[in-house]
């Protein structure tokens, strides 16, 4: 068997047609779909990106691999005091796995170099690095995958993975490509009030400071907006993030067509999902990854796996599935096992609770479970995040209303749940609550109150008119400002 692991790294199902999107973003992928199997929920454990493939690769959360920031102790594996001639991270990742059951892996990828986070490539027999840290567009990503593929991929039983960027920020689509989306609408959730409230409000990459902590658009940008003021704005915002995922979409149709033309094309799986996904007005973060939640860690899974999807073609499977479960499956699947963690959930299973953390730009720890989300944030990253957060899924995905208030025994279930599960795993791990790790040390990498850009968005916020909240920024730091209950 053949795998080939495509790997699109801020892609949001909800932003895709076979997920029911109402924009014809990935007419590719959506083919793909109907040959195979789609997942309505499966979730990366930690995010956003190195938290995120450190538990894919590795196959184990945060908690256990003490990766939870983009920066700091906790953006590097807890010590392995018990290691012998070889670490056991690098001897259980998913190449390692698969190398010992006769399978060649190979990884094409800017990321390892980009966020120095080479454990991701343990085990692997190749890799590359397309040397633009992450600024590379499918255009570039393509032709490496494509040299590889023509040399080798005739031959039997490999593992290749292919990582595209485009949906990522900057939306920096070619101008060549134009914007395919000029005539479409935003969702109808999205509304004029919703912006007004944002608008008062504060924080990096919120509606009034896209990029960053201010609202100027790099050179690099060929699409989007500085500041969401208005539906006009939103509009021009979705257009970039949308374009980015049709652009990546027309290459991956160049992909499978090349699998095509190596007669190969019905002996590969393929297996399309992402690292995290992207926020878009939801909790007031726009175009970055830096909440626990329905948006940034709800991913989305296509499989089409001949022999295994065969009799599934066109399905959605709603079971809670974990990205390390796919890990999983990967390796037994390409083994003498009888089973794997995925084949349950192809059976109509998946688990009953998924556990949920981000410790790049906020602290947050979540449960996902039923229709509920519950949050709860430790440190906000800068934002106006309450402490617990609760939210029915089935009747507001985009996490519009905070229901804490409404439903405290849910609440409290929720972080029963939490607290058993974390009971549970910080036993597996090296430092126990690696959150708490990243709050001691100052806080999360992008939102430190240390750094430099601490200072120069308290005096932004004076000078944009929103002077109290530069004062309860200078109160709270970090700590959440109320309770949300």
């Amino acid at each position: 068997m053949r795998i080939l692991y495509l790997d699109i790294d801020s892609l949001r199902p909800d932003h895709l047609g076979c997920y029911g999107y109402h924009r014809r973003t990935s007419p590719n992928l959506d083919a793909l779909a109907a040959e195979g199997v789609r997942f309505e929920n499966c979730y990366a454990t930690d995010t956003p990106c190195l938290p995120s493939r450190t538990a894919f690769f590795l196959g184990q959360c945060g908690t256990v691999t003490g990766v939870v920031n983009h920066g700091g102790e906790f953006a590097d594996l807890a010590p392995d005091r018990g290691r012998d001639f070889r670490s056991r991270a690098g001897e259980t990742s998913l190449a390692s796995r698969l190398r010992r059951n006769g399978v060649r892996t190979c990884s094409i990828s800017p990321f390892p170099n980009r966020h120095t986070a080479y454990q991701v490539w343990y085990g692997f027999d190749e890799t590359h690095d397309t040397g633009k840290g992450g600024l590379e567009n499918a255009d570039e990503m393509f032709p490496v995958a494509e040299r590889w593929l023509r040399a080798n991929g005739q031959a039997d039983g490999w593992f290749l993975h292919v990582n595209f960027w485009d949906p990522h920020t900057p939306y920096d689509t070619p101008r060549s490509f134009g914007n395919p989306f000029e005539g479409d609408p935003v969702e109808p959730w999205l509304t004029e009030d919703l912006l007004a409230r944002q608008n008062t409000s504060f924080g990096p990459h919120s509606a009034t400071e896209v990029p960053g902590f201010d609202d100027q658009l790099s050179e690099r940008w060929t699409m989007g907006v500085g500041a969401i003021r208005n539906l006009d704005d939103a509009k021009r915002h979705f257009d970039g993030y949308d374009a980015g995922i049709a652009y990546a979409d027309l290459y991956l149709g160049r992909l499978f067509a090349l699998l095509h033309d190596l007669g190969i094309w019905e002996e590969t799986a393929i297996v399309v999902s992402a690292d995290h996904g992207e926020s878009h007005g939801e909790l007031n973060v726009w175009g970055d990854h830096q909440t626990a939640d329905q948006a940034c860690n709800r991913i989305p899974l296509i499989v089409r796996w001949p022999g295994r999807t065969d009799g599934l073609a066109g399905r959605s499977l709603d079971g809670l599935v974990a990205h390390v479960d796919l890990a999983e499956a990967f390796s037994t699947w390409t083994s003498d096992h009888a089973g794997c963690a995925l084949d349950a959930v192809l059976a109509g299973g998946g688990r009953e609770q998924l556990m949920l953390s981000h410790g790049a730009w906020s602290c947050q720890r979540s449960v996902r479970w039923g229709q509920w989300l519950l949050i709860r944030t430790y440190h906000t990253g800068l934002k106006e995040f309450p402490e617990i957060m609760l939210f029915d899924l089935d009747t507001d995905p985009h996490e519009t209303t905070n229901i804490a208030a409404q439903q405290p025994t849910v609440v409290g279930e929720g972080l029963m749940r939490m607290d058993a599960w974390l009971g549970e795993h910080m036993w597996l791990g090296g430092r126990g609550d690696p959150l708490w790790g990243v709050i001691q040390e100052g806080g999360p990498l992008h939102a430190r109150e240390s750094s430099p850009e601490w200072g120069r968005y308290l005096a932004r916020l004076r000078a944009t008119g929103r002077g109290h909240h530069a004062d309860n920024l200078l109160r709270f730091g970090g700590r959440p400002m109320t309770r949300g209950m």
